[in-house]
């Protein structure tokens, strides 16, 4: 593994290359380091080498975390990847800036009666939202099914939630470029433009089907920690 910033660089000119072969901008595709299972001490280079779009999995991981280097770092920017609780609702909110796994009504309804809430004490910065969308149809993953996809958009919608885009995590047993595909045609057909999609192995395939987040974890930290922080 090299050092924090060989490797930040390493995938950001693999990012720009993709950018480039698929003409796109590469400001419009954003870099989230996923940085779950690693503690502060491992996310300080990054933060020292200029990243500052990070993910987290679990909502009680990040806040043992990020509090501190947030006070110690300015533009942070944190991304909920993981199954969101309705009753961690409260706490994600107050914490994350982006949040891409919103995958069924109850916490639909959880999220804007929070933000409901936020609006009469005037508070500010509600997450924007992605929806997960479950594209292999894995029963043991979160996600709206495809063909149920189009509909809980517009629920969402109907609830006024910020929906800006949809998130996929494709079967590891299946090539990717499909189920990118597939997500790019939902979120068309939708009218989102977000797309959340592709991780350290697949992240150019994503590019080309038109990611606008990518989460790369293991190709910037190396292999994760099995300790719960």
């Amino acid at each position: 593994m090299s050092a924090p910033n060989g490797a930040l660089a390493e995938i950001q000119a693999r990012k720009n290359a993709a950018a480039h072969a698929w003409q796109r901008n590469t400001e419009d595709i954003t870099l989230i380091a996923v940085s779950k299972t690693f503690d502060t001490e491992a996310i300080r280079p990054v933060l020292d080498a200029g990243q500052r779009h990070f993910g987290e999995n679990r909502v009680q991981e990040a806040q043992k975390k990020w509090p501190s280097l947030k006070a110690d770092y300015d533009a942070i920017q944190l991304h909920l990847l993981g199954p969101l609780q309705s009753n961690k609702v409260k706490e994600a909110v107050a914490l994350f800036d982006v949040i891409h796994s919103l995958d069924r009504a109850k916490l639909a309804t959880a999220l804007a009666a929070e933000q409901d809430k936020m609006a009469s004490t005037a508070s500010a910065g509600f997450p924007s939202l992605f929806i997960q969308v479950n594209t292999g149809a894995e029963p043991q993953k979160a996600g709206v099914l495809p063909q149920e996809a189009p509909a809980f958009i517009d629920t969402c919608r109907a609830l006024g939630l910020p929906i800006i885009g949809l998130m996929c995590i494709p079967p590891v047993d299946e090539a990717p470029a499909p189920h990118f595909a597939l997500l790019a045609n939902l979120a068309r057909a939708s009218g989102v433009t977000g797309l959340s999609m592709g991780m350290s192995d697949d992240f150019e395939i994503a590019i080309a089907q038109g990611a606008t987040h990518i989460r790369v974890g293991r190709a910037l930290f190396g292999e994760r920690s099995s300790a719960t922080l």
